[in-house]
């Protein structure tokens, strides 16, 4: 079989690991359009469960990823006028510098006999008309995508608030959530260590706040002067890297919330973001990415033909990707939506975070919520123990797989 993946990002790059090293005959080749070594972005985060899986698919990969990536194990949730940092030790979770996670998977799939063309762009199937599957890994914004929208039953929905994925040399050790309140409302940050040496720094805000503050028309220095000053006290004097838009102000986005009604079509299959996104204040776009390559590459090695291949795909796939992009949707309206728990008490306010991806929050008056306080940990419990189980059956699966090769 010939592979055409279609972007190098880690989906691609991890696909074409697992099916070069099941099948090292088949002829797999990575496009991607920008210079060897480029990337956007900080760091990513992933979870002990990705971890597991990792090790189950390859454990060659698993082992550089780790040995690569630092730690937390709480929470620091900083709030002004309130005394100090308030601590949570029940969300630890690892951090990986993208650049590094993308040179591991490189250096891996090189070794095994992938082929990566860098600075090549594929702007349609033309470009790759000999592969027997092609594989679009291309991102949100996927091009192979767009050309198939209507097969592939896309969708994309744009978030509501404003917000800038920055790095900092502050190293936090916990994951620290910062809110500062301004005369135009509140910004808040999400900060991570992803190395010894630097962190991430994601902030978002209202889009009244984002223009009051003028944030939509201030050169990047002043952009990131000002952040430094309103997270002060979570930064300790560190400071904000960014990378600037092409008019010189700061790269603020809109989140973009991708689902596809099919992720297959002819003998084009979607993978990663191409597939779906979910909103960054959950964290699992990474792992849901790479999950995506163990299935589909486990998949095409156990079905006789690319369109069972891609229908097994799918039905094992989406159950997880759907229930994740929900409660991500409910996290990310849990932000825009801040006004209705900011003022609260301190310890209603950090449950009521750690409750953001429940469906029912959104429609409750949040005290009223809060006071049902054992119900809603027990639907948490409920949804967490029904992640936890979809994870084990994929590691189960993925074991099996080793154990027949």
């Amino acid at each position: 079989m010939k592979i055409a993946c279609v972007g190098g990002g880690p989906a691609s790059l991890f696909f074409a690991i697992l099916m070069k090293r099941e099948t090292p005959a088949c002829d797999v080749t990575v496009y991607e359009r920008n210079p060897a070594g480029t990337t956007y972005g900080w760091g990513v985060t992933y979870s002990d469960d990705l971890r597991d899986n990792l090790r189950f698919a390859d454990p060659e990969t698993a082992r550089a990823v780790i040995d690569n990536s630092v730690s937390w194990g709480e929470w620091l949730v900083h709030l002004p006028e309130r005394p100090g940092l308030v601590m949570n030790d029940e969300y630890g979770g690892y951090g990986i510098s993208r650049h590094r996670l993308l040179d591991i998977l490189t250096e891996r799939a090189l070794a095994l006999g992938v082929r990566i063309e860098t600075e090549r762009t594929v702007t349609g199937l033309a470009d790759v008309a000999d592969a027997d599957l092609v594989v679009a890994g291309d991102g949100a914004g996927s091009v192979l995508r767009e050309h198939h929208a209507e097969q592939f039953g896309t969708e994309i929905e744009v978030g509501r608030n404003p917000y800038i994925w920055l790095g900092t040399t502050k190293v936090f050790d916990a994951f620290a959530f910062a809110f500062a309140e301004t005369e135009h409302g509140w910004v808040w940050c999400y900060g991570y260590k992803y190395s010894d040496q630097y962190s991430t720094a994601v902030v978002e805000c209202g889009p009244d706040t984002w223009t009051g503050l003028g944030f939509d028309r201030m050169p990047q220095a002043e952009c990131l002067a000002l952040l430094e000053k309103l997270f002060a006290g979570i930064l300790d004097g560190h400071p904000l890297m960014g990378q600037e838009a092409a008019d010189g102000t700061a790269r603020w986005l809109n989140f973009r919330t991708v689902t596809n009604r099919a992720w297959s079509h002819d003998n084009i299959v979607l993978l990663g973001d191409a597939a779906h996104t979910t909103h960054y204040s959950v964290g699992l776009g990474t792992a849901l990415a790479l999950g995506d390559a163990a299935v589909l590459a486990l998949s095409l090695h156990q079905e006789p033909t690319l369109a069972a291949a891609f229908a097994r795909y799918e039905r094992e796939r989406k159950d997880e990707v759907v229930m994740e992009q929900r409660a991500a949707g409910y996290s990310a309206r849990w932000f825009e939506e801040l006004h209705r728990y900011i003022d609260l008490p301190t310890k209603q306010l950090l449950a009521l975070l750690s409750f953001r991806h429940s469906s029912v929050l959104p429609h409750l008056p949040p005290r009223v919520y809060y006071g049902l306080g054992w119900t809603a940990s027990k639907f948490l419990s409920v949804t967490g123990i029904r992640r936890r189980l979809l994870a084990r059956v994929q590691r189960e699966r993925l074991s099996q797989a080793t154990q027949t090769r």
